[in-house]
């Protein structure tokens, strides 16, 4: 069996009683005794992690570094007390951890153990990356995988959800079930509900025969709805339903079909946003979001691109059977500064297309295009709510109010459309007061007990005289009305006691500017 763990002998005192202590637990380990010794070890073993166990021998450390990660195994080096302030050196060689001497033999067996569930998880998922943004995704995927609680992923375009859907479903108990995608964007309305929940045959033109839909057909496995927020409310209203009861209808079917599915949504738009203008219904939202996982952007973890584009490269080798002749540190630099606009999905094409384009010499910095180097400027994606907080490049606070008071705005705007389509349309009530000389006043009886009577001498009035029209009459005291709420027809309707719509409506009918 190959080793799992390889420790230099730089020290033997830390590195005879860490091997020991690593094959009592369990855990396979080779020891190597030179640079040559862990460069071949590293290829025949291919291990997990690497420990140095010697002090700052920069030599050493990065010629096992360089070929360490090119396997992607995980280097940790233990450092002499007098060598910390070496530190960042010994991880820019490569060290992915550094500790410091001396260390008990039972807090670095934790440790490696650690490293090793970490990149063993790596591998399983085919998640890469060290940074502290993707070990959280990771280990929140091994928290949520066991259950079958709803999982909602969110992220950009490009950064990966659909891994991290198949990773959640590969470390379930459901792994030998079926895992079946949906991009929910990709399908128009009158298609969706017949593809996830079949439909009967002549349910509609052109049905001539039964077909399942996704929902049974992922019976026991996990289904995944890319772009959920692209739904449509009718939709909407179903997945609701399955969600709830665990059970649908065919179009056009009568029984109901009970299922046992794990649902994984993702979405590249923050469906709370979407709740705020009135595009997605809440309760579902609720329904949706019981686990949920951030994926980050590449820009929120440039420290992973060296190693994604190293990924990317073997894979495309092997492919199309081309040999890579590599790539320069300033055309690595290059492409670690850029802004990345489209992700991982991005640097993945780019690789590719170095792969198959490269010259018989290594990539160099003025091979990277420019419109990599350059991206879209301000134009980068931001995911409202975390603008300020992660270092977007657009506009910082003074962004993020505008955003939001747009979003109130709609809000306001749905409620008050709403609002009309329930009003009743009702004539205002009059109530006619007798003031002498011939004349009457005129008060709509709603005015009478909606204004403060400190301000009652304050009080729209009407004076009607002989000859004047009900129509008159009422057209003065709309007039009256908004003139004493300086023309706030919301405030006016509401103490005529009209809706709004009769308002505007009447406004038109008399001529009121």
């Amino acid at each position: 069996m190959s080793a799992q763990v390889i420790i230099t002998l730089a020290d033997l005192e830390t590195a005879v009683p860490l091997d020991k202590a690593l094959e009592a637990s369990g855990i396979h380990t080779a020891v190597v005794n030179s640079a040559d010794e862990g460069r071949a070890a590293l290829v025949r073993e291919q291990p997990m992690v690497l420990v140095l166990t010697g002090g700052v021998h920069e030599p050493i450390i990065q010629a096992l570094a360089e070929r360490a990660r090119e396997l992607e195994v995980t280097v940790l080096a233990l450092l002499e007390p007098t060598d910390t302030e070496r530190t960042g050196r010994v991880a820019r060689l490569g060290a992915t951890e550094v500790l410091t001497k001396p260390i008990p033999t039972d807090d670095l067996v934790a440790t490696v153990s650690r490293l090793l569930e970490r990149r063993d998880l790596q591998r399983r998922t085919g998640i890469a990356g060290d940074s502290g943004p993707i070990q959280e995704v990771l280990v929140k995927i091994e928290q949520m995988a066991p259950v079958s609680s709803t999982v909602l992923v969110e992220g950009e375009s490009g950064t990966g959800k659909e891994l991290v859907a198949k990773a959640i479903h590969d470390l379930s108990p459901r792994r030998g079930k079926p895992f079946i995608a949906v991009n929910c964007a990709a399908l128009p309305e009158t298609l969706l509900e017949s593809e996830l929940f079949g439909h009967e045959k002549g349910a509609f033109t052109g049905a001539a025969e039964r077909r399942l839909g996704r929902f049974e057909l992922a019976d026991q496995g996990t289904i995944f709805l890319d772009e959920i927020g692209e739904i449509p409310a009718s939709v909407q209203v179903k997945l609701l339903r399955v969600l709830e009861t665990r059970s649908f209808f065919r179009v056009g079917g009568v029984a109901p079909i009970k299922v046992n599915v794990r649902v994984v949504t993702a979405t590249n738009r923050s469906l709370k946003d979407r709740v705020a203008f009135g595009e997605f219904r809440e309760d579902l939202f609720f329904r949706l979001n019981v686990l949920s996982i951030y994926l980050p952007p590449l820009r929120e973890r440039k420290s992973d691109i060296p190693q994604l584009v190293r990924r990317f490269v073997r894979e495309f080798a092997a492919t199309h059977d081309r040999p890579f002749p590599g790539i320069t540190i300033e055309a690595m630099e290059r492409l670690v500064a850029a802004p990345w606009p489209g992700n991982i999905r991005q640097l993945r094409n780019l690789v590719e297309s170095m792969v198959v384009l490269a010259p018989s010499t290594p990539i160099k910095a003025e091979d990277i295009p420019a419109d990599i180097t350059e991206g879209y400027g301000s134009l980068l994606p931001a995911r409202i709510g975390h603008v300020a907080d992660r270092g977007g490049s657009i506009g910082g606070p003074e962004f993020e109010f505008i955003l939001r008071s747009l979003m109130e705005l709609r809000v306001q705007v749905e409620e008050l459309r709403r609002r009309l389509e329930d009003t009743d349309e009702v004539s205002p009530s009059m109530e006619v007061i007798e003031v002498g000389e011939g004349a009457t006043l005129a008060i709509p009886v709603a005015a009478v007990g909606a204004i403060d009577p400190d301000e009652e001498e304050e009080l729209p009035v009407v004076v009607w005289r002989d000859g004047m029209t009900m129509a008159e009459v009422e057209k003065a005291t709309i007039v009256a009305v908004l003139e004493r709420n300086r023309g706030n027809r919301r405030r006016a309707a509401q103490l005529l006691g009209i809706g709004e719509r009769t308002l505007y409506r009447k406004l038109k009918e008399f001529d009121i500017a």
